[in-house]
């Protein structure tokens, strides 16, 4: 049975780490893999990205695999979340091994983050290595193949879509090969995901489904609303989308790498404009390698390639209506569903 979320893809867990209240809007995620790690590569597309540890995957270099991905809000100052990670795994000996014993290891912990500073009121209130270490622990805890909750948690807590309210998104597929691919994405973009001119959601033009469009009346109402919030509450251009593609196939860091750039054609669907220099749109690929390697089918990857991108698209859409509006000391952010409603069936 699927859950239709990352955790369809056998061995991964997902946790989240929410703080709302008193100055806080924001939160950290993160993606463990299975205790041995999973092939790991990256692709940064946005020019203003915040990130650590993305040189580790770069193919040409000697990092294979990783134990955990770290998703987090709090601009540069919430990349300090990576380190509770990484102690909580130096802890259990996960790690690249550097020594004889077993507690020499080396966790290496890549990780990415949205801006969201202020947006609970406090710009000082940003996740740090006691968040990390809460968000790992509830992904640890987590029952393999759980649901994951997705809207304003984790690392999507302080997310925003243009004026509108983001969060965290997720969503699977199996392949007519058997092979599982999976998304979970932060959407937190300086660019909006709605068609002004009619109030669908672009991701929505993409998914394979019929489109319901917004009544005339609804959108028009809804646009009004929009441009009161656009004057209150002006956007920072310092936005990020942020996501991890995943798959039980076995890929190596090159074919992963391709996977993660092939992604960022799933954000350019759901969101425009996107990867601006002010972005720092970041995707990460995770390959857990229990069926067989990608080579061994010349289609199989390029099935892979084409569904990561799919999914990416769709874990927006599903982020952005999963979302829950927001008015406090850092300013006021409708949902998707506030303005528009749910889509008939979607939840």
């Amino acid at each position: 049975m699927t859950v239709d979320a990352l955790t369809d893809v056998a061995g991964l867990r997902v946790g989240h780490a929410t703080r709302i209240g008193g100055g806080w809007l924001t939160g950290t995620t993160v993606v463990l893999a299975p205790e041995g790690g999973a092939v790991a590569a990256v692709d940064v597309r946005g020019g203003g990205p915040g990130t650590k540890e993305t040189d580790a995957l770069d193919p040409r270099n000697v990092v294979r695999s990783v134990e955990a991905v770290v998703l987090t809000g709090g601009s540069a100052y919430g990349l300090d979340s990576a380190s509770g990670v990484m102690a909580w795994l130096e802890e259990r000996g996960r790690g690249v091994r550097v020594g004889p014993g077993p507690g020499h290891v080396v966790p290496v912990v890549p990780a990415a983050c949205v801006f969201d500073l202020g947006r609970g009121g406090d710009f000082r209130a940003r996740p740090d290595a006691a968040t990390g270490r809460a968000a790992v622990e509830a992904a640890a805890a987590s029952e393999l193949g759980a649901p994951v909750p997705e809207g304003c948690v984790g690392a999507g807590t302080g997310a925003v879509v243009g004026h509108l309210k983001g969060g965290v998104g997720t969503a699977s597929t199996v392949l007519a090969s058997g092979i599982t691919v999976a998304a979970l994405v932060v959407a937190n973009a300086a660019g909006f995901p709605v068609d002004p001119e009619t109030g669908v959601l672009y991701g929505e033009l993409f998914e394979g489904r019929r489109v319901v469009y917004p009544a005339a009346g609804v959108h028009e109402v809804a646009r009004q609303r929009l441009a009161e919030v656009a004057a209150q509450t002006p956007l920072p251009p310092l936005n990020t989308t942020l996501a991890v593609v995943a798959t039980d196939a076995a890929l190596s860091k090159a074919q992963a790498q391709k996977v993660a750039g092939t992604a960022h054609d799933g954000i350019a669907r759901a969101v425009r404009p996107v990867h601006l220099l002010t972005d720092g749109d970041t995707v990460f690929t995770l390959a857990t390698g229990a069926r067989p390697p990608a080579e061994d089918n010349p289609l199989a990857l390029n099935e892979i390639l084409a569904a990561g991108a799919d999914l990416v698209t769709r874990a927006i859409v599903r982020a952005v209506r999963a979302a829950e509006p927001v008015t406090g000391p850092g300013g006021a952010w409708p949902s998707y569903g506030e303005l528009y409603g749910e889509r008939p069936g979607e939840r």
